[in-house]
């Protein structure tokens, strides 16, 4: 009988995952943890990380996000304790023996396996720049996976092509505060995000834009409750199919909407 990393990794690699790949892994893990628990009576959080790492080999090189927005409120960033709260496999990723923690107080991830290097001194200014984890994504050519989240939920990739495009629904905006390094050193910092303008009642809406990468064959795997629910994109070919909609003045309606009309 496989083991329960051998069962997940399984999973991953009839999805599309292959050896060396780079990916950047959004997840709600509920229902594969319940479904592997089932097979092997035992399966925690770690496990489905060791059976992605699995999947991608010695290779490979994982990106969770560690999204926490309590610094955006006042409250002190602390890069080696601050938690993420975009569940459970990422928490647990950010505690994994050889994570590397990005330096974004708001928008940081955790990097494993063979490039984690790479992502070891990265402290971008703005979230979704383009010296980001997300512009480093699309630089590598890497993947975006999700498992069992729409895009609504899950596709932040959205806003760094749109600060690529600087849409004139989003503006820059700073947020400081205590920000506590890996050396346990505070000082004050500035970051920036490239927000929504509320006072054009923007709000975010991008399952219309998940459904035309299935259509034009960009996404590939399963559908969220659908088999393993993987699905992955290439980073740069999801960049240039928004960008194009943006450009062409096709973004509304798929992956934002409005209550009042553009000026």
């Amino acid at each position: 009988m496989k083991s329960v990393v051998d069962e997940g990794a399984r999973r991953w690699t009839d999805s599309g995952i292959e050896s060396g790949d780079l990916v950047m892994i959004h997840s709600s893990g509920k229902r594969t943890l319940s479904e592997l628990r089932n097979d092997h009576k035992e399966c925690a959080p770690r496990n489905i990380i060791e059976s992605m790492l699995l999947a991608v080999g010695p290779n490979g090189t994982l990106l969770f996000p560690l999204f926490n927005f309590d610094f955006t409120k006042g409250v002190q960033f602390d890069i080696r304790n601050t938690p993420s709260h975009m569940g459970i496999l990422t928490e647990t990723a950010r505690v994994y023996p050889g994570a590397v923690r990005t330096g974004h107080p708001i928008y940081s991830f955790a990097a494993i396996g063979h490039t984690a290097h790479l992502f070891r001194d990265v402290d971008n200014f703005s979230g979704y720049g383009i010296d980001s984890p997300f512009g480093m994504l699309r630089e590598l050519d890497g993947k975006i996976a999700v498992l069992d989240l729409d895009d609504q939920n899950s596709m932040t990739f959205y806003h760094h092509i749109e600060e690529m495009n600087e849409v004139p629904y989003r503006f820059h905006k700073q947020f400081e505060g205590d920000y506590t390094d890996v050396h346990g050193k505070t000082d004050r910092r500035t970051y920036g995000l490239f927000v929504r303008r509320l006072d054009l009642g923007i709000i975010t809406k991008v399952n219309p834009m998940g459904d035309l990468l299935w259509e034009n064959g960009i996404y590939h795997g399963f559908r969220p409750g659908i088999g393993p629910g993987l699905r992955w994109a290439k980073a740069r070919q999801v960049f240039d199919f928004v960008t194009d909609h943006i450009r062409n003045g096709k973004a509304k309606g798929l992956i934002y909407d409005s209550e009042k009309d553009l000026r």
